[in-house]
């Protein structure tokens, strides 16, 4: 992976906060963990530590703002995309809207633990996607 994504640029995050806020998304998650976490503070842990220590410190905030997985998985093989690409986590973050995401993101006790996930990963991708009919076929 050539370069590292961890938090969004001002660009894409201002674009972001200019989609509409008043209907449900989905949050398409994918996460590669580094082998040891980053700490500022020098805190010793792997990254999948960190994310764990993320993931459960974060819960409460996610859960406050109406946040839900819909979908994890493990990733296992890139059939598709750049061999280079592996993912540790992948997973589907439901919010009941836009703004509830933004309200997650902008929340003072989410702000105060973000640290982990930004010490756990090594680059990520985030896409906010809209929900649409599903049929039998793809497309």
């Amino acid at each position: 992976m050539s370069e590292n994504y961890i938090d969004p640029d001002k660009a894409s995050f201002a674009a972001l906060k200019a989609l509409p806020r008043d209907q449900p998304v989905e949050m398409l998650n994918l996460v590669a963990l580094k082998e040891t976490a980053a700490y500022q503070d020098g805190t010793v842990a792997t990254g999948a530590e960190a994310y764990a220590n993320y993931g459960r410190e974060s819960a409460p905030i996610f859960q406050k703002v109406g946040g839900e997985i819909i979908w994890s998985g493990d990733p296992q093989f890139m059939v598709i995309g750049p061999p280079d690409e592996k993912w540790d986590v992948a997973f589907i973050a439901r919010y009941p809207t836009g703004q509830a995401f933004l309200d997650m993101v902008y929340d003072p006790e989410y702000r105060a633990v973000v640290h982990h996930r930004q010490a756990a990963v090594k680059t990520s991708r985030l896409i906010r996607t809209k929900s649409k009919d599903s049929g039998k076929g793809f497309g």
